[in-house]
């Protein structure tokens, strides 16, 4: 008899050069004609970028970060086994800095030393934020196979997170040989962190997963991961039906979750930190499906408006900011994530009916003029990692232990997305002194460290170049200071680690 047609079927093939016709814009740009203070300012910002790489290439090649004081690699811990997350997370950046021969050098590396085989207990998040998402993004920006499939090599050791009684995955996944040595406390050899209440998910770490998944079933031909982080498919117990169905204390979303019973944990409110990336992903789940992903819309919207209820406050002095709200107590301080809520609002804004688009708009300014006002006050014209607003200080860190700066992006990702849609040259103002500072007092000897206290003109380094500063910092300085057709919003959806992802044209002529 015929073999059964499953066996004759071709084996899938992505069509990548389909995928580059149905782009409206070249992916690097190709518009002639800029201000020369522009083209310096944009060329400084790549040299920032040269010499951040270098470093990690002469001291700490393999190792996840540089720490550039003692010129030597740091490991940690978030990644399980995994080495490499400069590389991994620099690679897109590099490509659109047209930092050729540093591009090579890290394809290279992945191709010769990047091992998937490892073990050791890994952040779901944090490993498909920067690995699959730099993974994927560089595919995407260059067709080269490799990245294609070490991105979904990696997705498959993802897959047992989700084996729970609610398919909420749990935050650590053993990346070595699943299931080989069950043990009884532990589904699928995942469980959650120590520190997130009882064994409980946290809301941006499962509710940022939607976008790279979805791109994992796209260039896999494999619907399972799609299944994993939406709705696709009735009778997977997923993601957004879970929290569809969860009761939202005000229309808000607590900050954990449940992988066994998919209940709230406790309720506290945040759009920092452990909140924030989750309402990111649901306008853009929206934005990649190309405007068709309703469900997302409506929940992003919602969510948008039970936020502007219950948390955007004004405080004495004009500064529009949103507080932590816990079990129903407010609680005035903002952290340094949070700021990339000004550039979400202003690209959700972008796409709302005309009254929220302009009150949405201003919202988004106001938000970002706050966040640039916590960088102002400072003396290093850093921001801290919280500021708070009582009686007295406003936008300012009053404690010691939130006064650190450590190469975050948040706030120059709002000033580039507020720069791209209004076009206010103070953004660009703004951005050029956050490069300013960081040369001043982040940049030593062999790279770029955070830093102690923003608040003094003499900080102490914390020997640490965060593979975020190469991922997302530098890359928005850069595209801050691009014609707006390098890497256009009308093509691409930045992932939280800023991972340009695709948006999907389904209307295109092929």
């Amino acid at each position: 008899g015929a073999a059964p047609a499953r066996e004759t079927r071709a084996p899938f093939r992505f069509d990548y050069e389909r995928f580059r016709r149905s782009l409206r814009h070249p992916v690097r740009g190709g518009r002639p004609g800029e201000d020369p203070e522009t083209r310096a300012r944009r060329m400084k910002i790549k040299e920032m970028m040269k010499f951040a790489w270098d470093n990690y290439k002469q001291y700490a090649l393999g190792k996840n970060e540089l720490r550039p004081l003692t010129k030597n690699g740091h490991i940690g811990n978030m990644f399980g086994g995994l080495r490499g997350a400069t590389v991994i997370d620099a690679l897109d950046t590099l490509y659109i800095m047209e930092l050729e021969e540093e591009f090579q050098e890290a394809k290279e590396w992945v191709e010769k030393s990047f091992d998937l085989n490892v073990n050791g207990e890994a952040s779901l998040f944090e490993v498909n934020i920067r690995y699959i998402g730099g993974l994927l993004a560089t595919y995407y920006l260059t067709g080269e196979e490799v990245f294609r499939s070490k991105a979904l090599e990696l997705g498959e050791k993802l897959l047992p997170a989700f084996n729970t009684p609610t398919g909420i995955p749990r935050g650590v996944i053993n990346l070595g040989r699943q299931g080989t040595r069950p043990h009884k406390h532990f589904l699928g050899m995942s469980w959650s962190w120590g520190w997130a209440s009882a064994g409980s998910s946290i809301l941006a770490e499962f509710g940022t997963l939607h976008l790279e998944f979805l791109h994992l079933s796209e260039l896999s031909g494999n619907p399972v991961f799609a299944e994993k982080a939406s709705n696709s498919q009735p009778g997977v117990m997923n993601i957004r039906r879970v929290l569809r169905r969860v009761e939202k204390p005000q229309g808000l979303y607590p900050n954990f979750l449940s992988p066994v019973t998919g209940s709230w944990v406790q309720h506290h409110v945040s759009i920092g930190g452990l909140g924030d990336s989750f309402y990111e992903y649901l306008i853009k789940s929206w934005l990649m499906s190309d405007k068709k992903d309703s469900e997302a819309k409506k929940m992003y919207d919602d969510a948008l408006e039970a936020i502007e209820k219950h948390l955007v406050k004004k405080s004495a002095g004009g500064l529009t900011y949103i507080a932590e709200w816990r079990g129903g107590i407010l609680d005035h301080k903002m952290g340094h994530l949070a700021c990339f809520s000004g550039g979400m609002i202003a690209l959700g804004a972008e796409h709302a009916a005309q009254d929220r688009r302009q009150r949405h708009l201003e919202l988004a300014a106001e938000i970002t003029n706050t966040c640039h006002e916590s960088y102002a006050r400072s003396d290093t014209k850093l921001g801290p990692e919280a500021f708070r607003f009582d009686a007295g200080s406003e936008a300012m860190a009053t404690r010691l232990s939130e006064r650190y700066y450590i190469l975050r992006p948040e706030v120059v990702e709002s000033y580039m997305y507020l720069w791209r849609l209004t076009h206010d040259p103070k953004y660009r103002l703004w951005g050029w002194e956050v490069v300013k500072a960081l040369e001043k007092h982040c940049r030593v000897e062999a790279g770029f460290s955070g830093i102690r206290d923003v608040y003094t003109t003499a900080p102490t380094h914390d020997n640490m170049q965060q593979s975020f500063f190469l991922a997302e910092t530098l890359k928005y300085l850069y595209l801050l200071f691009c014609e707006d057709d390098v890497l256009s919003l009308d093509d691409w959806v930045f992932n939280t680690e800023a991972h340009p992802l695709p948006i999907n044209h389904t209307n295109f002529k092929a």
